[in-house]
């Protein structure tokens, strides 16, 4: 059974819900969009109430007003016990892919666990005495991010020792629009839990609601809304602070490029980590941008430019090129409303490809699994052009767009003209 409840929060409901020390409310986003942490503590705090819980968040998680969730929880006599975290650490300081140790939070003093990488069992144990587990997680629109993959993770746990799982839901900060393929389970791992597309339009909460359904969870879910927000907003119309999720997306602009670009961590090109715009450029010393961008631009992908940049990766997470000089391609979103990441990256990939046939390599398992699936490169490889590769994908989203409508909580506008979104 998958128990899953919306809680939608009423202004009128905060005399119902307790004590006003702990339901005070910081100033609003100067749109009035309120994340999850907001609605819960001014409407909803029944749901944490007398309760023993514990906070699976990082450095993003912050009200409107940009305060820590930990210290607006750590009021009103609610008994917050323990912290977790995911990929990157509490702090969100370490490197992508390293092992974060538990720890204590030298402000509070509570314990961190760290449960990137955990077992079922594992999480389990770090569960423990909880009555509830709060997430509030800042997911960043695209396919290939393990926050998504701890959130499964930890609702599978809770499913066994009977803990509830509140999200906090934020919003998406690159919109609705829904794009790129749909991973073929096959190739399901930590960086792609889900058959959904590249770049999906869904909030975390949202996906977790589906998770729970198409995975079998059955976890004890609640998702607290975000207030005040469309789907149709990005996240610099909102009026909330952006905090970067994790080290390497330091921007907004980072965000958008994010669902394509990070297919080139699959190749032997950089994506720019260790410099000072990583998931904005590629490169490699032996990229000859001239003729790359002439074909980039004869192209004329929409709603993105092109320009050569040259950088030197300082201690690169990824290993590629450190201390090296790389020529590269800048992009540069022009319109947001027409840019489309992931055919950007299959273009790119071609062109590059075709350019640098003795230079350019594949890493086949990595690359597949950020795709999803083995076609995309072998298509690729055997000089396939960028629309055949991409041919079955708009297919893929429709379908997609109804598998995923009972796991919304927020409605979408019709599709645009020129655009892959998904309408339910």
């Amino acid at each position: 059974m998958h128990r899953q409840k919306i809680l939608v929060a009423m202004v009128g409901a905060l005399a119902a819900c307790g004590s006003p020390r702990a339901a005070v409310v910081p100033a609003p986003s100067s749109s009035g969009v309120r994340p999850g942490i907001d609605v819960l503590l001014s409407d909803s705090l029944s749901l944490i109430r007398h309760a023993r819980f514990g906070l699976l968040s990082n450095q993003a998680g912050v009200d409107a007003a940009g305060v820590r969730d930990v210290d607006r929880l750590r009021t009103g006599g609610l008994e917050l016990v323990a912290l977790f975290s995911p990929e990157h650490g509490y702090r969100g300081e370490a490197d992508p892919g390293a092992p974060v140790p538990h720890a204590t939070d030298s402000t509070t003093g509570l314990p961190i666990y760290s449960l990137y990488l955990q077992n079922t069992a594992g999480i389990a144990a770090a569960l423990a005495g909880l009555d509830v587990l709060l997430v509030d997680l800042q997911d960043v629109g695209a396919r290939y991010y393990t926050y998504v993959s701890t959130t499964v993770a930890v609702m599978r746990a809770a499913a066994l020792t009977g803990q509830r799982v509140v999200i906090l839901d934020r919003p998406n900060p690159i919109g609705e629009m829904v794009q790129g393929n749909v991973l073929d389970t096959a190739f399901t791992s930590f960086v792609g839990i889900m058959p959904v597309p590249m770049r999906h339009g869904m909030t975390l909460g949202e996906l977790a609601r589906l998770a729970n359904v198409e995975l079998a969870i059955g976890a004890d879910l609640t998702v607290v809304p975000v207030m005040g927000w469309s789907p149709a907003m990005d996240l610099d119309q909102t009026g909330l602070p952006f905090i970067p999720p994790s080290p390497n997306l330091r921007t907004l602009e980072a965000l958008f490029h994010y669902p394509g670009l990070c297919l080139f961590e699959g190749t032997n090109l950089s994506v720019g980590r260790g410099s000072d715009h990583p998931f904005e450029q590629v490169g490699a010393p032996w990229l000859d941008t001239t003729k790359v961008l002439a074909r980039l631009r004869a192209a004329d992908l929409p709603g993105v430019r092109f320009a050569g940049v040259r950088f030197r990766p300082k201690h690169p997470g990824d290993g590629k090129y450190a201390d090296t000089k790389v020529s590269g391609i800048r992009l540069s979103v022009t319109d947001r409303s027409t840019y489309d990441p992931t055919a950007t990256a299959i273009t790119m990939l071609a062109v590059i490809r075709a350019v640098h046939p003795g230079s350019f390599r594949w890493s086949p398992a990595q690359f597949d699994r950020l795709a999803g699936t083995d076609e995309v490169r072998l298509d690729l490889a055997s000089g396939a052009e960028p629309g055949t590769v991409m041919e079955s994908w708009p297919g893929q989203v429709q379908a997609f767009a109804v598998r995923r409508q009972a796991a919304l909580l927020y409605p979408r506008i019709p599709s645009r003209p020129g655009t892959d979104q998904a309408s339910p």
